[in-house]
């Protein structure tokens, strides 16, 4: 997302997973996929793609009378943001804090321990 922080909605990122998922659409194709999915009418769709397009999160070229939507951001860079703001918000930017809360409601299991060592042996330049 290079240098561009983007907050999304909880109704954009259901936009932008039906975008992230076909990778381009008309706003017609996307009123009828979200009206099954999540029960939205037009001008609810319309209105997200409007924002999201202002927030350059999308883009859209025409196409004779179409507008086609395609995403700008990646799946993974605004998934990291999300992360990255949640991170700073909740828990003053500590991994360490994070991980001490979800251990005590969760144990994790022997696979995701391995993972994790694995991970930090990794960051520490041991493997």
């Amino acid at each position: 997302m290079e240098n561009n922080h983007i907050n999304l909605t909880s109704a954009e990122w259901n936009v932008m997973e039906c975008l992230w998922e076909n990778g381009c659409m008309t706003g017609r194709e996307a009123t009828e996929l979200l009206e099954k999915r999540m029960g939205w009418n037009r001008s609810t769709t319309l209105t997200l793609l409007r924002r999201l397009e202002e927030k350059s999160a999308i883009a859209s070229d025409s196409k004779g009378k179409k507008k086609l939507f395609h995403p700008i951001v990646s799946r993974e860079d605004a998934a990291l943001q999300e992360t990255e703001d949640f991170l700073e918000r909740v828990y003053n930017g500590s991994i360490s804090l994070m991980l001490s809360a979800i251990t005590k409601k969760q144990a994790l299991s022997k696979a995701e321990i391995d993972e994790l060592y694995a991970m930090l042996k990794d960051m520490e330049g041991g493997n």
